[in-house]
């Protein structure tokens, strides 16, 4: 006689996204479809360090390993990342990574379901299903094709981040009571790792100064500045210039240093009725809980990186340049003098009227 009451047992996935935080943000619709797929799975997701906060992101990612693949010591930490999978009963392995070398990690795992792309016929030996890596689409899309090796029927929606009550509560505290101002969410920075890898997306701090200048003169909004620690020089150079003015302080929320971790900058976010934001995780944290983003595109291609056909999420580029995108599409660094950066102000004050009109 079968017993109904005994739990069903449960799938152990194992799913590899190496990358920065919004790359692991990007990867959720795909994670959500592996738990639709299979409801009892126990999902792990490896990455880099610098990434390990997705976890407190989303609530389907039961467990996290980190991996460093960007220090001396890499090819190590690869072999110890494969060793430590042993005998640990992974049922089905997927993996984001373009490279050749993926498969034979996969392989050398000893997990018996291998997934990833198509790299050449090594893949197509090794893995159980080698899937067409298309890059010319939203990368939200491009991760889910992953999906294809186990699931056929499902197709990507956007991110979903979970904010827990307690975050929101925190946030409310500074940006729940809104009078008839709309809030503004303010996010000028871009990781540490990027700048010093010479990826230049950020926007000149001067522009930041005006733009919040403007919104506050307006007297129709509510700025809130946000920011973590990589972010701490263009922080205090817009604080200090904002000092200066003869502005409504009331209206100037400086909540830089006071969001402890991402889930608290999500709920600040999610309780914001606007964001404005260079190409960072901070977009994708904005897409993830559905607040109307205006984001400052310059050597990244938009079209990949923001959900196509949402009129909540606005790129603003400079689309007269034949040279951009090039980051990532034609090279790895920006150029040194980035044109495709200079974007007037005016230009991003117009478009946050138009999102909240």
């Amino acid at each position: 006689m079968i017993d109904r009451r005994k739990k069903p047992r449960k799938t152990k996935i194992l799913v590899i996204n190496f990358g920065g935080l919004g790359d692991e943000i990007l990867f959720f619709p795909a994670i959500k479809t592996i738990k639709s797929t299979f409801p009892f799975a126990e999902l792990t997701l490896v990455t880099e360090p610098r990434s390990k906060a997705a976890k407190d992101l989303n609530l389907q990612i039961d467990d996290i390993i980190t991996c460093d693949i960007k220090g001396k010591n890499k090819y190590l930490n690869l072999l110890k990342l494969v060793t430590g999978l042993w005998g640990k009963n992974y049922k089905i392995v997927i993996s984001s990574g373009s490279s050749k070398f993926i498969s034979i990690i996969l392989f050398l795992t000893g997990i018996k379901k291998r997934y990833g792309y198509y790299s050449g016929i090594l893949s197509k030996l090794l893995l159980t299903k080698a899937i067409p890596l298309k890059k010319d689409q939203y990368a939200g899309n491009m991760y889910h094709d992953l999906i294809r090796g186990i699931n056929q029927e499902e197709k990507a929606g956007l991110p979903d981040i979970d904010v827990s009550p307690e975050n929101l509560r925190w946030a409310g505290v500074y940006v729940g009571l809104r009078d008839d101002k709309q809030v503004i969410a303010i996010h000028p920075g871009v990781s540490k790792l990027s700048v010093s890898k010479n990826m230049i997306k950020s926007w000149p701090v001067q522009n930041w100064v005006d733009l919040i200048v403007m919104l506050l003169s307006s007297g129709k909004y509510k700025v809130v500045l946000t920011g973590g620690p990589d972010d701490e020089d263009i922080i205090q150079r817009i604080r200090a210039e904002i000092a200066e003015r003869n502005l409504a302080e009331e209206d100037f929320i400086d909540l830089y240093g006071m969001t402890q971790n991402i889930s608290q900058l999500a709920a600040v976010f999610k309780l914001s009725d606007l964001l404005v934001c260079v190409d960072s995780a901070p977009m994708h944290v904005g897409v993830g809980v559905r607040t109307n983003t205006v984001t400052i595109f310059g050597p990244t291609d938009e079209k990949k990186l923001l959900p196509p056909g949402d009129l909540r999420f606005v790129a603003i580029k400079q689309g007269e340049l034949d040279c951009r995108p090039c980051l990532w599409d034609k090279r790895q660094t920006t150029c040194d003098n980035p044109k495709c950066l200079e974007i007037d102000v005016e230009r991003v004050y117009k478009t946050i009227e138009d999102q909240l009109s």
